[in-house]
Formats: structure tokens, sequence, C-alpha cells
């Protein structure tokens, strides 16, 4: 369990930005079951919270413990306060302070279990790894199904994965981990011995699952959001602007760099304040870069380098100029003294459909040449 916690207070991005796409569909309920399987990969409950602004200040509690990797008790002391300050009676096991830790307990290791083991299921998917490995997590009392599978090796596209995926019910502690040979699959704890049990994917009659998995936990937590996860388009716009943002800044400082390495598409690269993106006539907030603008930037500024473009949302954040250049352009400009200066442009389509980064810089380090550059960008504004 020590183990399990020291894990959990390393948050990587993956696992954040997982959780964080959740929170953009808050989902009132009262059983536990209301919804199950992978429509939690896009949305946060709580069983029993039927107010919204109760399960949005829930999710923000579980969203700390698990960005900011503060703890248990730290979560306690949230909950606590959240549920006086909401008035939230009845909940199941309120009233005594057996119930009520146990209550506690099962919400934060539920969403860590669940956030961490979709964040790792986006990075094995990301890293095209050839295998997979199934790990039992240690538990004093192991589920034999579950012990069984310790070691079990298989293709990374088995469809085994999309049922066994851990965690495998409450409490499952199972973890699975990647390797691209054999050889390296036997490393992570891997037993070529170890075979697929028969009937792996039967169902009980009882349950709707397969014996050793809970009800409701045959799927793969993240799978269905993981395309998504990297994508991201679509439901940043949907998140408030701080976690949208936040988003953003995760993935710049993850998966950014294979897309950066092989640019396809467009990349979300930050997100604008309403009333800026609304001055510029866009109906969206979230700036997108494109590989084609990718590509004339490396012709036009062959200096510039990833940590450059993982600047953009820092730079519209704290922006020390922003000069509106005609009716749907903006220049966002961070000259901070003493730091390297960096000037981001963003363009809307004609329609307000898109909303696009056309141009990445910096500024120049010599005094004279950047005031001329800021005199340069302040005219266009005039």
């Amino acid at each position: 369990m020590a183990e399990l916690a020291a894990t959990f207070r390393k948050p990587f991005p993956e696992q954040v930005a997982t959780f964080r796409l959740r929170l953009g569909d808050l989902v009132p309920t009262a059983r536990w079951d209301d919804i199950t399987r992978s429509a939690h990969d896009r949305a946060f409950m709580v069983a029993g919270a039927t107010k919204a602004d109760l399960l949005s200040d829930l999710g923000g509690a579980v969203e700390k413990a698990i960005a900011d990797g503060t703890g248990f008790e730290a979560f306690q002391r949230d909950f606590r306060e959240i549920v006086e300050r909401h008035g939230w009676h009845g909940w199941t096991g309120e009233g005594t302070p057996g119930g009520e830790a146990w209550r506690m307990r099962v919400i934060y290791r539920t969403n860590m279990r669940v956030s961490y083991q979709a964040g790792r299921f986006a990075q094995l998917r990301e890293g095209g790894f050839k295998y997979w490995v199934y790990r039992h997590g240690g538990s004093h009392d192991p589920r034999p199904e579950h012990l069984a599978l310790d070691g079990l090796i298989l293709p990374a596209d088995h469809p085994f994965w999309m049922v066994w995926f851990p965690p495998n019910g409450w409490g499952c502690s199972c973890r699975v981990f990647g390797a691209r040979s054999m050889q390296a699959a036997i490393r992570r704890g891997g037993n070529p011995a170890v075979a697929l049990p028969t009937g792996w994917n039967a169902r009980d009659p009882r349950s709707g699952t397969p014996k050793g998995i809970d009800k409701g936990w045959d799927y793969a937590p993240g799978a269905s959001a993981a395309d998504t996860i990297l994508a991201l388009r679509d439901k940043l716009e949907k998140l408030q602007a701080q976690p949208s943002q936040e988003l953003i800044g995760d993935w710049l400082q993850g998966p950014f760099k294979d897309w950066f390495e092989n640019p396809r598409g467009a990349w979300p690269l930050a997100r604008l304040a309403g009333d800026d993106a609304e001055r510029i006539g866009s109906r969206r907030r979230i700036a997108e870069l494109s590989a084609e603008t990718l590509g004339n930037q490396r012709r036009r500024h062959p200096g510039l380098t990833l940590e450059d473009y993982a600047q953009a949302q820092a730079t519209v954040n704290l922006a020390t100029q922003k000069v509106q250049d005609g009716d749907s352009s903006m220049i966002f400009v961070r000259a901070d003294p003493g730091e390297p200066g960096l000037v981001l442009v963003v363009k809307a389509t004609r329609t307000g459909q898109g909303l696009f980064v056309t141009g990445v810089r910096r500024l120049s380090q010599d005094a004279w040449t950047r005031d001329q550059d800021l005199i340069r960008l302040m005219k266009r504004g005039d």
C-alpha cells in the first residue's frame, strides 16, 4: 500500500489529463451503478451527489488530490468541508467515524486507481509496445482469478485488454506494463508459461461480467477516451477555462513532442480568454497549430525549439502586450525583463469556426533590437 500511495503522489500528465476530461461532464447520480463501464471515461460522478455545484466541488477535490499529489488526509479535510458547506446528508457511510472514513477512502482510492490506469492505457497505446504484461498488485487477500493472470504476456492489440485491463474491481491494484520484445516482457515480470485462461470472456449471468471482475468493471479505463486525449480538440472547448488551459499545458509537456517530430492534422496549442477570441471574431477558444504552419515556421524560423512552442499557453496567459492586428488576428507578446521573449500570432477564420496559431517567434535578446520589435508590433495595433 505504501508503494501504491507513493506512486499516486507522483502524478503524470496522462493521469491528470484523463481525469480532467471527466470534469467536462458532471453527472448527478443516486446510485453507484447509474453510469457504468466506459461512460466513466468522459463523466465524473459520486453516488448520491445529485446537485451540480456539490458534484463540481467534489470533482475539484479529487482533481487536487490527483494533480497535486496531496494525499488522502488532505482529501478527507476537503471532503468534510464540502459536505458541510453544501449540507449534503444521507450519503452512504454518514453518521459513524468508520463509515465516513470508509466512504471517503472508496471515493479517493477508486478515482486514484482509475485515473492512474486510464493514464497508463493512454501511455501504453501511445508508446507502441508490442506486448503488454499483466502483473498482480500484491494484495494480501488476492482474487484468485487476478493472481492466476500474474505474468500473462499478450500482444497489445489482443481483445483481452479491452475487458481485463485493471482495475478489475473495487480495491484492485493490478497493473499492466509494456514491452517491445518477449525478452523485455520477461524482464518486466512476464512469464511465458502463464496461459490465457479458457473462458476468460465468459459472462457470469448474475454480474454480467467474467468471473473475477466486479460488476461494471469489465472495460479498459480510458480506452474510449485515449484517442480523445491525444486529439483533445472538441473536449477542450467544452471545459471551463482553467482546466482546459491546464490540460493543454499537461500535454504540451508530454505527447506534443511526438506530434512535433511527426506533425499531422492540428495540435491544440493555447486557449484564449473569451473576450480576446470575441474581439477577433472567433467562436472558438482553442487555437490550433497546423502541421502546414509548423512546416512554414521551420523554414522561416529554424532556430525555434519544441520548448518555444510549449510556451504558447504561458505567452497567452502572461502576455505583457496584446495587439489586435486587423479584425481577425491578435498578437500576444511576452517580454519579461531578463527572460527570452516570445511572440505568438493567432488568427480566426472568416466564418469564426476556426482559430489557428499562424506565427511563433522569439524576440531578440539584443535590447535595442528588441525595443524596435516591440515598437513595430505596437504600431500594428494602432
